[in-house]
């Protein structure tokens, strides 16, 4: 194939290795079983019922995702704050990543994993998914000891442990909001990965799973769905 011809991988080098090389332990540490489970979708078949947006609605999502990612709910504890109480997790990751806004927090009390959730973050459902989602992936990774705190890039490989655990869609949608009005524009940003590096994950998540054409890759916004068509094309030829 012409050097002109040939699809280029849409994120940097480093980043590539990482995401891969990570997705790769993933594998190693909960096996291809969960490696070929359900991905979640945005659909009434997954949150099935009314929403109201409340405390209430934060209480069952979370239940199912605990049940989604097979964590007892009886180790999880539960408490809200609200938006100006943010309690300003850092991170200190390399290849230049940064936290852009924790929506949550975890940390472990009494043997038991505390989550706290901003009140909110239950009028966007997709960023309460990729909240909580990130949240119990800590459950797993620091409270299960498969990592520990002190680990430089542990937030973004939470990021990535949600995409592992098929809830990547909510996660990659959440990385970047914008919206605007006739008087003004909103940006919003969650998550420690950037949305080119969503949309690699995903296409090697996809490659992985043997779906050259992952058919819930319609459920993603534009640009993590165009960087994943993208990493798709560059796993192909690769």
């Amino acid at each position: 194939m012409p050097w002109w011809g040939r699809a280029e991988c849409p994120v940097r080098q480093v980043e590539q290795e990482w995401i891969e090389t990570q997705l790769d332990w993933l594998v190693a540490e909960f096996g291809t079983g969960r490696l070929r489970g359900t991905v979640v979708l945005p659909t009434d078949g997954f949150f099935p019922g009314s929403y109201r947006a409340d405390r209430a609605d934060i209480r069952s999502v979370l239940s199912r995702l605990c049940a989604h990612m097979g964590i007892d709910p009886a180790r999880i504890e539960l408490e809200h704050y609200a938006g100006d109480q943010e309690p300003g997790l850092s991170a200190h990751v390399p290849m230049n990543w940064r936290s852009r806004g924790a929506a949550g927090h975890h940390r472990v009390r009494d043997g038991r994993s505390v989550i706290g959730i901003r009140d909110d973050q239950a009028a966007a459902p997709m960023a309460l998914v990729a909240t909580i989602g990130h949240e119990l992936g800590h459950v797993l990774l620091l409270a299960d000891g498969r990592i520990s705190a002190g680990r430089e890039d542990h937030e973004p490989l939470t990021d990535l442990l949600t995409v592992f655990f098929g809830l990547g869609i909510f996660t990659a949608n959440a990385a970047f909001e914008y919206s605007r009005t006739s008087t003004s524009y909103r940006t919003s940003r969650l998550g420690y990965l950037t949305e080119p590096m969503y949309g690699y994950a995903l296409a090697r998540y996809a490659w992985l799973r043997g779906e050259p054409h992952p058919p819930w890759a319609r459920y993603l916004d534009t640009n993590p769905r165009t960087f994943l068509k993208r990493g798709l094309r560059y796993l192909a030829q690769a």
